[in-house]
């Protein structure tokens, strides 16, 4: 199932990432995020972490490859493969699948790095933008639990 919205303003990314977040707080979700450097990826982890509660200050896990966040609603765990890049993400593909169990969500950023190594259950966002700043977001699942989390978000 796809699903895309155009956020034309920070208020609509926000209502989205809020939509989004209630879709995912009881039972958690794997994101692969893909866009260009400035597309938003991380700006709209920032917002899904707002929208449920998390007290930590979020920020890109550029240079740490993995953040975490425990005062939440839900655990969050927020990666980014740019740095790792095509052979060093095999190295860390067993700890990725133990991040996509249980109740737990998972942002992935720069996922394409991964080669389509992350066979497991996941739910992947795209966000490019146009030269107006608007940004289009694009939800596509793979499997019935991401249908219903994007099923939600039109509503």
């Amino acid at each position: 199932m796809i699903y895309s919205e155009k956020c034309n303003t920070i208020a609509d990314t926000k209502s989205l990432a809020q939509r989004f977040a209630k879709q995912v707080k009881d039972n958690g979700c794997f994101v692969n995020l893909y866009g260009e450097i400035g597309a938003g990826k991380t700006a709209f982890v920032k917002l899904v972490a707002d929208a449920l509660e998390v007290k930590e200050r979020v920020t890109s896990p550029s240079f740490v490859i993995l953040n975490e966040y425990h005062s939440g609603l839900i655990p969050m765990y927020h990666f980014d493969l740019y740095r790792l890049e095509n052979e060093g993400v095999k190295t860390i593909i067993e700890e990725l699948r133990e991040y996509s169990e249980g109740k737990k969500l998972t942002f992935v950023e720069w996922a394409e790095f991964s080669q389509d190594e992350i066979p497991f259950n996941h739910l992947k966002i795209n966000v490019t933008y146009d030269d107006d700043d608007s940004r289009l977001y694009t939800f596509e699942s793979n499997d019935i639990s991401g249908d219903k989390i994007i099923e939600g978000l039109g509503k």
